[in-house]
């Protein structure tokens, strides 16, 4: 009975920690658009976000083309520019943000 109460335990603590771990990408991804981004793109991270639909910013991003569709709509970004590391959490704020969805960005 112990054994079956911590798995339960270890999977609630699981499903519970996964919100907070997209929702720190989110707001990451919020600050990286308005610190490195919006001054070269010269939109708002509203206009920048809903210049495609949700479904359409997660087609680009598994066609591996996120950075090139940015680059694309800010063609003032120099390559390099941005790390890596931070085009997954830029995603993560476009796609929540992006048409169809229901929250509006504070950028």
């Amino acid at each position: 009975m112990k054994k079956l109460l911590s798995v339960v335990t270890i999977v609630a603590v699981a499903m519970m920690s996964t919100p907070t771990t997209s929702s720190a990408s989110l707001a990451k991804g919020q600050k990286l658009y308005k610190k490195k981004l919006r001054k070269y793109c010269r939109v708002s991270g509203v206009r920048f976000a809903r210049m495609h639909t949700q479904d359409e910013w997660e087609e680009i991003y598994d066609d591996g083309d996120f950075a090139k569709e940015t680059y694309k709509l800010c063609p003032k970004l120099k390559k390099g520019k941005i790390k890596k590391a931070w085009w997954d959490d830029i995603y993560e704020f476009t796609y929540e943000y992006g048409k169809g969805g229901s929250h509006v960005p504070k950028c």
